[in-house]
């Protein structure tokens, strides 16, 4: 059995009593407190990080659905609608000391949860086209001139143009410099000889939301998503 070492450790005061149910411990006068470990082969290290780390939330079946913060992930541990876990614990959450028996409840939190609900095994639509997500797919690169570019310089790019009929989805955009977007105006490819470096494609969910989140997802989150792009994907 693993023990871990008395620490210090940061505790958080003033969380509603509504952020959790009645019949769960965590009720009544509750201060979370929070201890972060990184678990090593033959040692465990506690890590002084601020709670920003996300959870991956799955359906039942493995689907990916959403990224959830702490207070949501132990709303629905608390509800008893986390079916099972991947990853590792990354928040170890302290509640209040029961009268009866003198405990104090604890509850762990894992990187990826996957919850009861319904599953997402039909064809999904597709995820939301943002800026963000868009040059990230397109790996912050101009499309038309191949050079990279910051996430300020870059602009999104309707290949067929709206004012021609040209719909704002995936399948229809690609990440442009100002200058080859100012360039194209409102004109087709053909018309002005430009051509399209890669085309585009519509990420599945998998992908989406590992593109919404690249700055701080996990190895463990990263890698079970990449299990799930799909082929056209430029992130594997």
């Amino acid at each position: 059995m693993l023990t871990y070492p008395h620490r210090q450790c940061t505790t958080f005061h003033g969380v509603s009593r509504n952020s959790v149910p009645i019949s769960f411990a965590f009720c009544c006068r509750i201060v979370i407190t929070l201890r972060l470990y990184l678990i090593q082969p033959h040692s465990i290290t506690l890590l002084r990080l601020p709670m920003t780390e996300r959870i991956l939330r799955l359906d039942k079946a493995g689907a990916p659905v959403e990224w959830l913060d702490w207070q949501v992930a132990a709303t629905l541990y608390a509800r008893g609608l986390v079916t099972w876990t991947l990853g590792e614990e990354i928040y170890r959450l302290h509640g209040g000391t029961s009268r009866t028996t003198g405990a104090r409840s604890l509850l762990s939190l894992h990187s990826i949860i996957a919850c009861d609900g319904i599953t997402h095994s039909y064809k999904r639509p597709p995820p939301p086209l943002t800026n963000r997500a868009l040059f990230r797919r397109d790996k912050h690169l101009c499309l038309y001139c191949g050079k990279s570019f910051a996430e300020n310089a870059l602009t999104r790019d309707h290949i067929v143009p709206t004012s021609r009929g040209g719909k704002d989805r995936w399948l229809n955009v690609v990440s442009a410099c100002r200058r080859c977007n100012q360039r194209k105006g409102s004109h087709r490819l053909d018309e002005i000889g430009m051509e399209l470096l890669a085309l585009p494609y519509v990420p599945n969910m998998a992908e989406y939301l590992a593109l919404i989140n690249s700055h701080r997802i996990r190895g463990d989150q990263m890698a079970f998503l990449r299990s799930q792009f799909g082929k056209e994907s430029r992130l594997l």
